[in-house]
Protein backbone atom coordinates (compact mmCIF):
# COMPACT_ATOMS: atom_id res chain seq x y z
CA UNK A 1 0.00 0.00 0.00
CA UNK A 2 1.41 3.35 -1.06
CA UNK A 3 -0.01 6.33 0.82
CA UNK A 4 -1.28 9.43 -0.92
CA UNK A 5 0.80 12.47 0.02
CA UNK A 6 -0.82 15.88 -0.31
CA UNK A 7 1.01 19.12 0.47
CA UNK A 8 -0.89 22.40 0.84
CA UNK A 9 0.54 25.90 1.31
CA UNK A 10 -0.42 26.69 4.91
CA UNK A 11 -2.46 25.72 7.96
CA UNK A 12 -5.74 27.24 6.77
CA UNK A 13 -5.52 25.32 3.50
CA UNK A 14 -4.73 22.16 5.46
CA UNK A 15 -7.91 22.51 7.53
CA UNK A 16 -9.95 23.16 4.40
CA UNK A 17 -8.54 20.17 2.52
CA UNK A 18 -9.13 17.92 5.54
CA UNK A 19 -12.69 19.23 5.94
CA UNK A 20 -13.42 18.58 2.28
CA UNK A 21 -12.20 15.00 2.59
CA UNK A 22 -14.05 14.48 5.89
CA UNK A 23 -17.28 15.66 4.26
CA UNK A 24 -16.81 13.43 1.22
CA UNK A 25 -16.21 10.36 3.39
CA UNK A 26 -19.17 11.18 5.61
CA UNK A 27 -21.58 11.62 2.71
CA UNK A 28 -20.37 8.45 1.00
CA UNK A 29 -20.64 6.34 4.17
CA UNK A 30 -24.14 7.57 5.00
CA UNK A 31 -25.26 6.89 1.44
CA UNK A 32 -23.74 3.39 1.53
CA UNK A 33 -24.70 2.10 4.99
CA UNK A 34 -26.59 4.80 6.81
CA UNK A 35 -23.92 6.06 9.21
CA UNK A 36 -20.44 7.55 9.33
CA UNK A 37 -18.04 6.29 12.00
CA UNK A 38 -14.96 8.44 12.63
CA UNK A 39 -12.19 8.32 15.24
CA UNK A 40 -10.71 11.68 16.22
CA UNK A 41 -7.36 12.78 17.62
CA UNK A 42 -6.27 15.73 19.72
CA UNK A 43 -3.80 18.49 18.93
CA UNK A 44 -3.63 21.94 17.41
CA UNK A 45 -3.73 20.77 13.80
CA UNK A 46 -6.89 18.62 14.15
CA UNK A 47 -8.42 21.41 16.24
CA UNK A 48 -8.32 23.71 13.21
CA UNK A 49 -10.16 21.05 11.20
CA UNK A 50 -12.83 20.69 13.89
CA UNK A 51 -13.44 24.43 13.91
CA UNK A 52 -13.80 24.40 10.14
CA UNK A 53 -16.32 21.55 10.28
CA UNK A 54 -18.39 23.44 12.85
CA UNK A 55 -18.69 26.44 10.50
CA UNK A 56 -20.48 26.99 7.19
CA UNK A 57 -20.91 25.24 4.85
CA UNK A 58 -20.11 22.01 6.70
CA UNK A 59 -22.26 22.71 9.75
CA UNK A 60 -25.34 22.65 7.52
CA UNK A 61 -24.16 20.38 4.71
CA UNK A 62 -23.06 17.31 6.65
CA UNK A 63 -25.49 14.58 7.80
CA UNK A 64 -24.65 15.10 11.46
CA UNK A 65 -27.53 12.95 12.72
CA UNK A 66 -25.78 9.94 11.17
CA UNK A 67 -22.23 10.89 12.27
CA UNK A 68 -20.77 8.89 15.18
CA UNK A 69 -17.68 10.27 16.90
CA UNK A 70 -15.08 8.07 18.56
CA UNK A 71 -11.56 8.83 19.80
CA UNK A 72 -8.23 7.36 18.69
CA UNK A 73 -6.73 8.07 22.10
CA UNK A 74 -7.22 10.04 25.27
CA UNK A 75 -5.17 11.16 28.23
CA UNK A 76 -6.26 9.81 31.60
CA UNK A 77 -7.70 13.11 32.79
CA UNK A 78 -11.25 14.36 33.43
CA UNK A 79 -13.18 15.49 30.35
CA UNK A 80 -12.93 19.15 31.38
CA UNK A 81 -9.14 19.07 31.87
CA UNK A 82 -7.13 21.40 29.59
CA UNK A 83 -5.25 18.50 27.97
CA UNK A 84 -8.31 16.30 27.39
CA UNK A 85 -8.82 15.33 23.76
CA UNK A 86 -12.55 15.20 24.41
CA UNK A 87 -12.49 18.78 25.66
CA UNK A 88 -10.74 19.92 22.49
CA UNK A 89 -13.47 18.37 20.36
CA UNK A 90 -16.21 19.71 22.63
CA UNK A 91 -14.89 23.28 22.40
CA UNK A 92 -14.32 23.20 18.64
CA UNK A 93 -16.50 20.73 16.75
CA UNK A 94 -19.31 20.08 19.22
CA UNK A 95 -19.72 23.77 19.97
CA UNK A 96 -21.10 24.31 16.47
CA UNK A 97 -22.03 21.02 14.81
CA UNK A 98 -25.49 19.61 15.64
CA UNK A 99 -24.54 16.08 16.70
CA UNK A 100 -27.00 14.05 18.77
CA UNK A 101 -25.50 13.38 22.23
CA UNK A 102 -25.97 9.64 21.76
CA UNK A 103 -23.62 9.75 18.76
CA UNK A 104 -20.68 10.94 20.88
CA UNK A 105 -18.68 7.98 22.16
CA UNK A 106 -15.87 9.34 24.32
CA UNK A 107 -13.16 7.49 26.20
CA UNK A 108 -13.54 7.72 29.98
CA UNK A 109 -10.26 9.39 30.73
CA UNK A 110 -11.30 10.02 34.31
CA UNK A 111 -11.44 6.29 35.06
CA UNK A 112 -8.61 3.96 36.03
CA UNK A 113 -6.74 3.22 32.76
CA UNK A 114 -7.36 -0.52 32.46
CA UNK A 115 -11.03 -0.13 33.32
CA UNK A 116 -11.42 2.71 30.82
CA UNK A 117 -9.71 0.73 28.06
CA UNK A 118 -11.88 -2.34 28.60
CA UNK A 119 -15.02 -0.21 28.77
CA UNK A 120 -14.18 1.47 25.46
CA UNK A 121 -13.45 -1.85 23.80
CA UNK A 122 -16.91 -3.03 24.89
CA UNK A 123 -18.37 0.15 23.39
CA UNK A 124 -16.62 -0.52 20.08
CA UNK A 125 -17.60 -4.19 19.97
CA UNK A 126 -21.24 -3.34 20.69
CA UNK A 127 -21.19 -0.79 17.87
CA UNK A 128 -19.10 -2.57 15.21
CA UNK A 129 -19.42 -6.27 15.93
CA UNK A 130 -16.48 -8.37 14.78
CA UNK A 131 -14.16 -5.64 13.48
CA UNK A 132 -13.75 -1.90 14.24
CA UNK A 133 -14.32 -0.82 10.65
CA UNK A 134 -14.06 2.94 11.04
CA UNK A 135 -14.97 4.88 7.92
CA UNK A 136 -12.26 7.38 8.82
CA UNK A 137 -9.54 7.72 11.44
CA UNK A 138 -7.81 11.07 11.92
CA UNK A 139 -4.27 10.78 13.26
CA UNK A 140 -1.40 13.10 14.10
CA UNK A 141 2.34 12.50 14.26
CA UNK A 142 4.68 13.10 17.17
CA UNK A 143 8.28 14.18 16.73
CA UNK A 144 9.32 10.71 17.89
CA UNK A 145 7.16 8.97 15.28
CA UNK A 146 4.29 8.10 17.61
CA UNK A 147 0.67 8.27 16.55
CA UNK A 148 -2.47 8.00 18.67
CA UNK A 149 -0.80 6.91 21.94
CA UNK A 150 1.35 4.24 20.30
CA UNK A 151 4.90 5.17 21.25
CA UNK A 152 8.21 3.74 20.01
CA UNK A 153 9.54 0.82 22.01
CA UNK A 154 6.37 0.19 24.03
CA UNK A 155 4.54 -3.09 24.47
CA UNK A 156 1.33 -1.64 23.05
CA UNK A 157 2.85 -2.08 19.58
CA UNK A 158 2.88 -5.85 20.08
CA UNK A 159 -0.83 -6.09 20.86
CA UNK A 160 -2.63 -8.36 18.40
CA UNK A 161 -6.02 -9.09 20.01
CA UNK A 162 -7.31 -6.09 21.93
CA UNK A 163 -8.69 -3.00 20.20
CA UNK A 164 -8.08 -0.62 23.11
CA UNK A 165 -5.35 -0.65 25.74
CA UNK A 166 -3.94 1.60 28.48
CA UNK A 167 -0.55 3.10 27.68
CA UNK A 168 2.04 4.82 29.84
CA UNK A 169 4.50 7.06 28.06
CA UNK A 170 6.63 10.14 28.55
CA UNK A 171 6.52 12.60 25.68
CA UNK A 172 8.11 16.05 25.74
CA UNK A 173 8.87 15.52 29.45
CA UNK A 174 5.20 14.92 30.24
CA UNK A 175 4.73 11.41 31.71
CA UNK A 176 1.11 10.34 31.54
CA UNK A 177 -1.26 7.42 31.40
CA UNK A 178 -3.35 7.27 28.26
CA UNK A 179 -5.94 5.10 26.53
CA UNK A 180 -5.36 4.25 22.88
CA UNK A 181 -6.66 2.29 19.94
CA UNK A 182 -4.26 -0.46 18.99
CA UNK A 183 -2.72 -1.27 15.63
CA UNK A 184 -5.33 -4.01 14.97
CA UNK A 185 -8.07 -1.42 15.47
CA UNK A 186 -6.42 1.27 13.36
CA UNK A 187 -5.55 -1.16 10.58
CA UNK A 188 -9.18 -2.24 10.24
CA UNK A 189 -10.19 1.27 9.08
CA UNK A 190 -11.40 2.09 5.59
CA UNK A 191 -9.60 5.42 5.45
CA UNK A 192 -6.89 7.03 7.55
CA UNK A 193 -5.76 10.64 7.32
CA UNK A 194 -2.55 11.83 8.97
CA UNK A 195 -2.75 15.58 9.59
CA UNK A 196 0.67 17.16 10.14
CA UNK A 197 1.80 20.79 10.15
CA UNK A 198 4.81 22.87 11.15
CA UNK A 199 8.53 22.94 10.38
CA UNK A 200 9.30 21.04 13.59
CA UNK A 201 7.64 17.96 12.04
CA UNK A 202 9.52 18.05 8.72
CA UNK A 203 12.31 15.69 9.79
CA UNK A 204 10.04 13.01 11.24
CA UNK A 205 7.66 13.23 8.27
CA UNK A 206 10.63 12.57 5.97
CA UNK A 207 11.75 9.63 8.11
CA UNK A 208 8.32 8.05 8.28
CA UNK A 209 7.68 8.40 4.55
CA UNK A 210 11.11 7.60 3.16
CA UNK A 211 12.88 5.31 5.67
CA UNK A 212 10.76 2.19 6.19
CA UNK A 213 13.55 0.52 8.13
CA UNK A 214 12.98 2.99 11.01
CA UNK A 215 10.08 0.85 12.23
CA UNK A 216 8.22 3.75 13.85
CA UNK A 217 4.65 3.39 15.15
CA UNK A 218 3.20 5.65 12.43
CA UNK A 219 4.81 3.43 9.79
CA UNK A 220 2.92 0.45 11.15
CA UNK A 221 -0.44 2.02 10.39
CA UNK A 222 -1.16 0.04 7.23
CA UNK A 223 -4.84 -0.87 6.80
CA UNK A 224 -5.36 -4.35 5.37
CA UNK A 225 -8.24 -3.09 3.22
CA UNK A 226 -8.10 0.67 3.36
CA UNK A 227 -6.34 3.84 2.27
CA UNK A 228 -3.86 6.16 3.96
CA UNK A 229 -3.52 9.85 3.12
CA UNK A 230 -0.89 12.22 4.49
CA UNK A 231 -2.10 15.83 4.52
CA UNK A 232 0.84 18.15 5.16
CA UNK A 233 1.34 21.87 5.16
CA UNK A 234 4.32 23.18 3.19
CA UNK A 235 6.54 23.40 6.27
CA UNK A 236 5.92 19.83 7.40
CA UNK A 237 6.14 18.48 3.86
CA UNK A 238 9.21 20.39 2.69
CA UNK A 239 11.44 17.30 2.70
CA UNK A 240 9.17 14.86 0.85
CA UNK A 241 7.89 14.61 -2.69
CA UNK A 242 4.11 14.93 -2.71
CA UNK A 243 1.83 12.92 -4.98
CA UNK A 244 -0.40 15.99 -5.10
CA UNK A 245 0.19 19.63 -4.32
CA UNK A 246 -2.70 21.99 -3.59
CA UNK A 247 -2.52 25.73 -4.07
Amino acid sequence: MTPEIVVVPAAAALAEEAARRFAARAEAAVAAWGRFSVALSGGTTPGALYRRLAAEPYRVRLPWAQVHLFWADERCVPPDAPDSNYRLVAETLLAGAPLPPENIHRMRGEWEPERAARDYEQTLRAYFGNAPRFDLVLLGLGKDGHTASLFPGTETLAETARWVVPASAEYEDRPAWRITLTLPALNAARHIIFLVSGAEKAAIVRTVLTEPEAGLPAQRVQPADGEVVWLLDAKAGCAVTPKHRRG
